[in-house]
């Protein structure tokens, strides 16, 4: 590792506009794979339904079934004015108040109200560190939100409006537990028919759940890595998958939000896992972080100078990233959340 690898501007790529992704490919499972061979150097063209065919028998996938829940809601001031209130967790605390984000076009205070559909109302409860805390005039606002509430795609796709279409596009076959505000984006490339492909060569499949907040997406500010904070976030892993996890050898990260649970959940030399207990991470995984719980990775291509691309770069350095990169645009890839996908197999 080299000085270079730890220095923000150099985690910097082009990219064509026609190349980010603003809808899925029709049949996910469609999308591209590029396949790298850590040792070999190989690179190959591929699509994601033959994954089968490039992962070990008997070997482990490792998948994040947080479900992404409906958390933008648009709604009015009590002059007119429009305000946003984007939720930062699915459920309130002891208190009755939701985590949130508020955007008007006026300052915001305690005792602020703000008015939606089907006469709900939220009030300012208080603030703290920039957050929101709210309340709302009535108990269970799960059934509400799918109704009225956006799914928060980013900001980097159509803008950040969603439609309809997003809430089924901007989310796993798979997801079961409700908390993200964005999709662990690798898994959306999974179907029925490439589980069964899996299926037919022994692989199996493992959950954990790390619900996915807004830090995956702020920005690193610092030019030397060393001095970044990375975000934390809450993850869980229960008996039955611990097991499944304990008992194999070859184990394939299916994301980077599995990847930070299963390395947060390894010492070193052995997995480390306290099964049905919230635990907490805030690992920042770069060059000159040694990675030592899975034997490959499925990932998206990611936003430039992102922690998601240093994370990539920790498992086969900066330089050979960005070279994959650059060789995913001239193949035409496309990139980030509703993009096409890339195997790393680091013992091949």
């Amino acid at each position: 590792m080299s000085s270079a690898d730890l220095t923000l501007s150099n985690y910097d790529f082009d990219l064509p506009k026609e190349l980010v992704a603003s809808r899925p490919i029709a049949g996910r499972h469609n999308s591209k794979l590029l396949v790298y061979k850590v040792k070999s150097g190989e690179i190959i063209h591929e699509h994601f339904y033959n994954l089968a065919n490039y992962l070990p028998e008997d070997s482990l996938l490792v998948l994040n079934q947080s479900k992404v829940f409906p958390c933008r809601l648009i709604g009015k001031k009590p002059t007119g004015g429009k305000c946003e209130v984007f939720l930062l967790e699915s459920y309130p605390n002891s208190n009755g108040e939701y985590k949130s984000l508020i955007k008007t076009s006026s300052k915001k205070s305690v005792g602020d109200e703000f008015f939606f559909e089907d006469e709900l109302v939220a009030k300012i409860e208080r603030i703290d560190e920039g957050n929101f805390y709210i309340s709302f005039n009535r108990e269970n606002l799960a059934e509400y939100l799918n109704e009225y509430a956006k799914i928060p795609i980013p900001p980097y796709i159509r803008n950040g409006e969603s439609d309809e279409l997003d809430k089924s596009d901007y989310q796993t076959v798979f997801a079961k537990n409700i908390g993200s505000v964005a999709a662990p984006t690798a898994g959306l490339h999974f179907t029925e028919d490439v589980f069964k492909s899996l299926q037919e060569k022994n692989i199996e499949r493992a959950y954990v759940t790390l619900h996915v907040g807004l830090g995956t997406f702020a920005p690193v500010k610092t030019d030397n890595l060393q001095d970044h904070k990375m975000h934390s976030e809450n993850y869980f892993i229960d008996t039955e998958n611990k097991e499944k996890i304990l008992s194999k050898k070859e184990i394939f990260a299916v994301g980077t939000t599995s990847l930070r649970v299963l390395e947060s959940s390894h010492n070193g030399e052995n997995f480390d896992i306290e099964a049905n207990e919230i635990k907490e991470t805030d690992i920042f995984l770069h060059p000159g972080v040694d990675v030592h719980s899975i034997n490959g990775l499925i990932t998206n291509f990611h936003l430039p100078k992102s922690t998601l691309l240093m994370l990539v770069s920790s498992l086969i350095g900066r330089e050979k990233t960005l070279e994959l990169y650059k060789e995913a645009i001239a193949n035409e890839y496309r990139f980030f959340s509703y993009g096409d996908s890339m195997l790393i197999l680091r013992d091949q």
